[in-house]
């Protein structure tokens, strides 16, 4: 089922089909002005500065992709590559890499300035916007998301979930969460907005 909301959802049997009609007509009829899409495009490579080589790390991510080091509170951006800071001595680059090789493509971007890891298939991305998102968001997260700056990034809690929400502009924000978790991740999205606009 392709929704006009931008979700796109696998069926695989007629009561998955008829669930997914159910969610998308009740969403509708709620009036949630709101877009939620899955950023299955996207690639998250984790990278773990060695020892010593803060330096050396930072030199080659402005050299490969045009990014300064993120700060606690602040990702940074190069071209379509965003760098979100997740420990003191590690962040993830985030980036639209649609085969399966996005961790050798940073490594040798990188030249053995930092440890990778491959973390693609351990999140799951939401990208959600519309004039609702910040409060429905309040919902769900314990953070003070109306005085988050533009690029603005942290690790939060929504819904008992470990999750990371990175704000994208004025009313357009990036969830992160496990993806073994997705499911009950999103319906907790969209169970927000519904109360929201009810």
């Amino acid at each position: 089922m392709v929704s006009q909301r931008g979700i796109l959802n696998l069926i695989h049997s007629d009561p998955q089909r008829d669930a997914f009609v159910r969610r998308g007509n009740a969403m509708r009829l709620s009036g949630a002005d709101v877009t939620i899409v899955e950023r299955g495009d996207l690639a998250l490579v984790s990278i773990a500065t060695p020892q010593g080589s803060e330096k050396a790390l930072a030199t080659a991510l402005q050299a490969g992709f045009g990014l300064a080091p993120p700060t606690a509170t602040v990702s940074t951006t190069g071209g379509e590559t965003r760098a979100v800071r997740t420990a003191p001595d590690q962040m993830f680059l985030i980036f639209p890499h649609g085969t399966p090789d996005a961790n050798g493509q940073i490594q040798n971007k990188l030249g053995g300035t930092g440890y990778t890891t491959d973390q693609t298939d351990v999140w799951i991305a939401l990208e959600i916007s519309g004039p609702n998102t910040l409060t429905a968001l309040e919902r769900l997260c314990p953070l003070d998301l109306a005085r988050m700056p533009a690029n603005g990034a942290a690790r939060t809690v929504m819904e008992h979930k470990g999750a990371m929400i990175i704000r994208l502009g004025q009313g357009r924000f990036l969830l992160m969460s496990a993806s073994s978790s997705a499911g009950s991740f999103l319906n907790a999205v969209e169970t927000s907005y519904r109360y929201v606009v009810s």
